[in-house]
């Protein structure tokens, strides 16, 4: 059966303690903008790894990437393509342009393997998330309800008793410290990465090729 946003919201309830139909706490809705929390929070550390290809235009180094949906981050861009080793080049990205910064401009229409970041899917029929970071993210999740929850209740009759609202602090504390401590460890902060993922534009000066002043 496929992770669904279902299937993540179930788990989440779990965390909770509120699996009684009848009377839950929290309703689908509320659960479901805590996970959409989470899921972006989650993202920014596991994004979700894309290629697209992309075209010039004659005479220009400026590139749309608007179709590029959910974009996070653009992480390298390749041009010209079909190069082996591939070729990479410095650009700069402004709202939905991205520039080449080359010395010389496209000619013309050509290819542009741009390598990039987006935010995960999670709805009712699909899901792109690794299934490893399923319980985490519900973990996340059920952090942020039972914070929400905990503020919401701080002076007001709680039918739980007068414990609910720390009981619900104490649980987002242990539940977002192990989520965001997670997010360290698995997450591209926390990897150790020693690839170029270009050429530079000019060669590095050393001491052998820059005499100096």
């Amino acid at each position: 059966m496929p992770t669904t946003l279902t299937t993540i919201r179930a788990r989440v309830r779990q965390d909770l303690h509120d699996e009684d139909a009848s009377n839950y706490r929290w309703t689908d809705a509320v659960l479901d903008r805590h996970i959409a929390h989470a899921l972006r929070e989650l993202s920014w550390s596991i994004p979700r790894e894309q290629k697209s290809t992309l075209t010039t235009t004659a005479g220009s180094r400026d590139i749309s990437v608007s179709s590029l949906t959910d974009l996070l981050r653009v992480h390298a861009v390749e041009w010209p393509t079909g190069q082996y080793p591939p070729l990479y080049v410095r650009f700069s990205l402004w709202q939905t342009t991205l520039t080449l910064l080359v010395s010389g401009a496209p000619s013309g229409v050509e290819n542009v393997n741009v390598y990039w970041h987006q935010l995960h899917t999670l709805d009712g029929s699909t899901s792109t998330l690794p299934t490893w970071s399923e319980d985490l993210l519900a973990m996340g999740a059920a952090g942020y309800a039972a914070q929400d929850w905990a503020s919401f209740a701080i002076n007001r009759v709680n039918v739980g008793g007068q414990e609910t609202a720390a009981d619900y602090e104490r649980l987002a504390h242990v539940a977002l410290a192990t989520f965001k401590a997670e997010l360290r460890r698995s997450g591209l902060q926390g990897s150790l990465r020693s690839a170029a993922f270009y050429l530079p534009d000019a060669p590095k000066p050393t001491q052998s090729t820059d005499p100096g002043p």
